[in-house]
This record gives C-alpha cells, structure tokens and sequence, in this order.
C-alpha cells in the first residue's frame, strides 16, 4: 500500500474554529475538517441589493434636506415623542435584562434595539437643546451614561459568549439554588456508593 492510499485520521481544528459570537459568527469549522461551513439560515439574495439601493438613495435624500429642512419647527406633540420614546427604550431594557438573566437567544437582537436607542436618545439629546446649561446637561448625560450603556451592549453583540460567561462570574447563587446543588452532590455521591463494587478481602 502505498503512503497515499494510507487513511489519515482527521485534524483537530477546534482549535482553529472561530468562536460563536453575537452577529452570527458561528465556528466556521467542523472539528476534524478544515472546511467552511453554512453557519445558519441563507439570507434571500435581494435582500444585499435592496439595502443598497436604500443607501445610495438616502445620499441625495439627505442633501435634499439639507437644504430644504427649516432650523426652527415648532411641534404639537414634542412630548408625546420623547415620552413614547422613553417608554420603549424602557421595555428594551428590561427586555435585555431579562434575557441575559434567562440565557435566550433573544439576548443579541434585544442588545442591538437597546444601543441602538440609546445612541439616538443621545443625539437627539443634543442636537435639540437650545441654551448653553442644556446642551452641557445633554452632553454630560451622553458621555457619563447613554454612550458607556450603548457600548456595552455593543459588546454582547460582537461578542455575547464572553459578556455571559463573565455575568455568570458575578451572579451569585441564590440559597434556594445552592441547596438544590447540594442535594444533587449529596445523591451523587450515595449513588456511586451503591455502584461501586465491593473490595476483595485480604488474603491471610
């Protein structure tokens, strides 16, 4: 037989996989096969060009508006927008903090709303305020909590398994929880007693 016809086991390439990450990035490789791999549902093919097609067009949209847009409009419902704004970003809080308490996979796209608002929050913030105290007030509200908020779950998208593993460093065990370890160690442990066969006697 010669050296090529021999069987080669296959390679070990969990080490060269890529991690599961937020945006989908699932491992790549199949441990043994350094071989690409579909990592999910495919995506419709006119769904590329048609966000595309958005971006280019909003190009001249917005120069459009920036010469048409007035810099003063009064509005009759400023309050409703930014009370139902609040409210919203509200849910979305909780919705990811619920998520990163349960494990579901609902936790990345929860993240994603939730920085997303909060960065708008912050611009608008902003870009709204008419004295000097208020802009001060805005910029220092974006700076010291809107932005670090936004960043952070930035973070659990581009990478959720470590952002989890270290909440689960931090998350301490409720007594209910422990006492339900202990029961289980306890069970084990008779288990295996009862298991495990009994020793010869020692010859005389």
């Amino acid at each position: 037989m010669s050296a090529d016809a021999t069987p080669k086991a296959p390679t070990n390439a969990a080490a060269q996989a890529s991690k599961d990450s937020g945006l989908g990035l699932r491992s790549l490789t199949q441990a043994g096969y350094n071989l690409l791999m579909p990592t999910g549902p495919q995506v419709p093919r006119w769904v590329a060009p048609l966000l595309g097609f958005v971006a280019l067009f909003l190009i001249p949209w917005t120069l459009y508006l920036t010469f048409t847009l007035p810099s003063r409009h009064i509005t009759h419902h400023y309050d409703l927008a930014w009370v139902g704004f609040d409210i919203v970003l509200a849910i979305a809080f909780a919705a990811t903090a619920w998520a990163t308490v349960r494990r579901v996979r609902w936790l990345v796209p929860l993240a994603a709303v939730t920085g997303t608002m909060l960065v708008c929050d912050a611009w608008f913030d902003i870009v709204t305020s008419q004295t000097g105290g208020e802009i001060v007030e805005a910029s220092l509200e974006a700076i010291f909590g809107e932005l670090p908020l936004a960043a952070l779950c930035a973070y659990i998208v581009v990478d959720v398994e470590r952002f989890q593993a270290t909440f689960d460093r931090f998350r301490r065990p409720t007594p209910a929880a422990r006492r339900a370890a202990l029961r289980a160690m306890s069970a084990d442990a008779r288990a295996e007693r009862r298991e495990a066969p009994a020793r010869p006697d020692r010859p005389a």
